[in-house]
């Protein structure tokens, strides 16, 4: 898919760096690489480095516990043979006990993308606790994140949108869970992914900032559910700015005729803003809906072109950080 609108980041090859520093690392459970565990790797990245590194993962499963720090930005992460072949998990959880600390919702993560300017794609991430509650596969913090064709895989929690000022652009991606499996304060937009729900529940739980026009905007994606799941709702305020809308997606039968919840709280509805868009398939009769959601006009779903999204404003002027072309590197990956 056209990355167009997101990234202008430039990944500068070997002609534009000195000979003797490293620009690729190769991670290889089976021995074969310059490391064998992908921690271990992501604490040799240089520091705020000046051009971009790519970190390539060969096929395997890798059981850690992964964070790519504050200071190592500007790095692309790549699973070699895609998203079924590499695989981090790990199996934390809200109220799991390690070492005498109790963990919870904000430190349970399998990897955390804490940079900013991160490229992950053809991975899948998983926390494999099973349904225990909190337990989130990814959480990022960073701006400027891109995933493409990875896999998200959890229960409750799975994808931790933590960061405040942060942008992410998840595009052909498989995203599955239980309760709240998408939940944050970040900036999100959605292209062409898989939304799997495996129980009842509320797909979305987003607790957008007053300031920030934008939330989770979901774009040609596809609702997808388990054989026993029958009542689903598109989302639920975490915080009663949340922003949510979905554009032409695809929705099942099992999305409840009224589609979004308040939190069992009446005053959220007068602040949190929900919305759809020329979405298809049973679920996406708009006529049950609850009274404070909104069907978008044609006019009004221009609004949510993704170099509107993906704007940044400072002071007075609006701009877009040159983010008008897409990844490009002089690797070989």
């Amino acid at each position: 898919m056209n990355r167009i609108f997101f990234f202008l980041f430039v990944f500068l090859g070997v002609c534009c760096t000195p000979e003797q520093e490293k620009t690729v690392y190769v991670v290889d459970c089976n021995g074969g690489g310059d490391f064998t565990t992908v921690q271990a790797c992501f604490d040799a990245l240089p520091s705020k480095p000046a051009g971009w590194r790519t970190v390539r993962i060969m096929p395997g499963t890798y059981r850690e516990k992964v964070t790519l720090d504050v200071y190592k930005d500007k790095v692309r992460v790549v699973g070699v043979g895609g998203r079924d072949s590499v695989r981090i998990v790990w199996n934390d959880f809200s109220g799991k006990v390690v070492d005498g600390y109790e963990m919870t919702t904000y430190d349970c993560w399998t990897f955390s993308v804490q940079a900013d300017d991160v490229w992950l794609e053809g991975l899948t991430v998983q926390n494999d606790a099973g349904r225990v509650g909190q337990a989130v596969a990814l959480e990022t913090r960073g701006d400027r994140i891109l995933l493409s064709d990875c896999a998200l895989i959890g229960d409750q929690d799975t994808f931790f949108t933590k960061g405040y000022v942060s942008r992410v652009h998840v595009e052909n991606s498989h995203i599955e869970g239980t309760t709240d499996f998408i939940f944050g304060p970040s900036i999100v937009l959605f292209d062409d992914c898989t939304i799997h729900c495996k129980s009842d529940s509320f797909i979305t739980a987003a607790s957008t900032t007053e300031r920030n026009k934008y939330g989770y905007v979901f774009r040609n994606c596809r609702v997808t559910t388990g054989d026993s799941v029958s009542k689903l709702y598109l989302g639920r305020p975490w915080k009663s700015t949340a922003r949510t809308v979905w554009l032409a997606c695809e929705l099942p039968a099992a999305i409840r005729p009224e589609g979004w919840h308040n939190w069992r709280d009446p005053a959220r509805e007068r602040t949190s803003f929900y919305a759809e868009w020329r979405c298809t398939g049973p679920g996406a009769d708009r006529r049950g809906r609850v009274a404070w959601s909104h069907e978008l006009s044609d006019e009004e779903a221009a609004d949510y072109a993704p170099e509107l999204i993906f704007a940044k404003k400072t002071g007075s002027e609006q701009f877009h950080d040159d983010w008008t072309g897409r990844f490009q590197t002089d690797h070989n990956l």
